[in-house]
């Protein structure tokens, strides 16, 4: 596995950044001002070193429309692509005024009337008037959302080999499956796995529980062990080369001696995933997704039942807290869903599930393959 800093690939990085320019002529922005990881790397296409966790908004990228040029906080070439050159680097400083002055030399700076950010900190709404003196301050996210939630064909071929890793990461939790192992013994595999496949940053904390039998939507009291007859759900998740990829699934402790009913809620399960997958189609309403629950007349959970996967999660967010979100939502070819199946019976437990689903122009595409226990 290399060691270097690489950008991503020209043709990847190069049909992201031509959709973020479309949609800033669609919103009539001038200029966009990034300070979301995820959305710097869509524009520039290089990995930001030393980032990690929560942080302050930071104007990190700037990208002006009319002559298409991308500008980067960043203080060395690594990393950085060839159509990025070093001129347009501006370097990490602990003086904002420093920054803001670094951006009032980008061409076109003075003359823009419209300039989005992504995000916003009092600090930076007083002094980024200062870098852009003629413009008024709009947000910008609206833009970067609407050219993140249609992936290019070289976007899905990356989400392709991201799920694939989350893949070879829950059959490895899966193949360590049995009565008395710890859930921190089968998340350990599952991560082991993923580090193997080159990626150390999953993209969800839990990944592996015991379903509760005695309330919905909980992981079993019993100390983290796995015993016979357990409902035992992986839900493995990774952010390999920029992009989440995900897949969920729910295997039995012990698949000779599962426990009584398992057979009968899995096929629950299984009528659920036949009408949320029937949901996933091209014009259809994203509310359709939960109005699938109904269908199947199975109470909603509290977990998305969908979103879009991406660099990061991307709209739509399909919940029953945000039902209204849902219903002015349309789904559109070239959007990539995690869509969650969730079912649950008392003294049995819950049958989890996660596929990562790709809306075609004629309907929708499973991406991820792994096997289901089958009673």
């Amino acid at each position: 596995m290399s060691t270097d800093v690489l950008p991503d690939a020209r043709a990847l990085r190069l049909g992201r950044r031509r959709r973020a320019l479309e949609q800033m002529a669609a919103h009539d922005l001038d200029v966009l001002v990034l300070g979301r990881q995820a959305n710097v790397r869509y524009v520039t296409g290089a990995p930001q070193l030393w980032v990690a966790g929560t942080r302050p908004f930071g104007p990190s990228c700037v990208v002006v429309r009319e002559t298409g040029a991308v500008h980067l906080l960043s203080t060395w070439d690594e990393g950085v692509p060839e159509d990025i050159p070093h001129d347009n680097l501006y370097g990490i400083s602990w003086n904002p005024m420093n920054t803001i002055a670094a951006l009032s030399r980008i061409d076109g700076a003075a003359t823009a009337r419209r300039v989005g950010t992504d995000a916003i900190s009092p600090a930076f709404a007083q002094l980024l008037p200062t870098a852009f003196p003629n413009a008024q301050l709009v947000d910008g996210e609206l833009a970067m959302r609407a050219a993140r939630r249609i992936k290019t064909d070289e976007e899905i071929a990356a989400l392709r080999e991201s799920v694939a890793v989350a893949e070879t990461a829950l059959a490895a939790a899966v193949a360590g499956l049995r009565p008395g192992v710890t859930e921190q013994a089968l998340a350990g595999a599952l991560l082991e796995a993923a580090a193997a496949g080159g990626v150390s940053t999953p993209s969800n904390q839990d990944v592996a529980w015991v379903t509760s039998r005695t309330h919905p939507w909980r992981r079993a009291d019993g100390g983290g062990r796995v015993q016979d007859g357990d409902l035992v759900a992986f839900s493995a998740g990774v952010l390999a080369g920029g992009y989440v990829g995900e897949v969920g699934r729910t295997w039995p402790a012990d698949t000779g001696r599962p426990a009584r009913g398992a057979a009968a809620l899995h096929g629950r399960w299984e009528s659920l995933w036949g009408k949320l997958i029937d949901a996933c189609r091209p014009g259809a309403g994203a509310g359709g997704l939960l109005a699938a629950y109904h269908a199947a007349g199975e109470p909603e959970p509290p977990m998305p039942v969908a979103r879009g996967l991406g660099m990061g999660f991307d709209p739509p967010v399909v919940a029953k807290h945000l039902p209204a979100t849902a219903a002015q939502e349309q789904l559109e070819p070239g959007m990539v869903l995690a869509v969650t199946g969730y079912v649950w019976q008392e003294e049995i437990g819950a049958i989890f599930g996660r596929e990562a689903v790709l809306i075609t122009a004629n309907g929708s595409e499973v991406l991820t393959g792994s096997p289901f226990w089958q009673p």
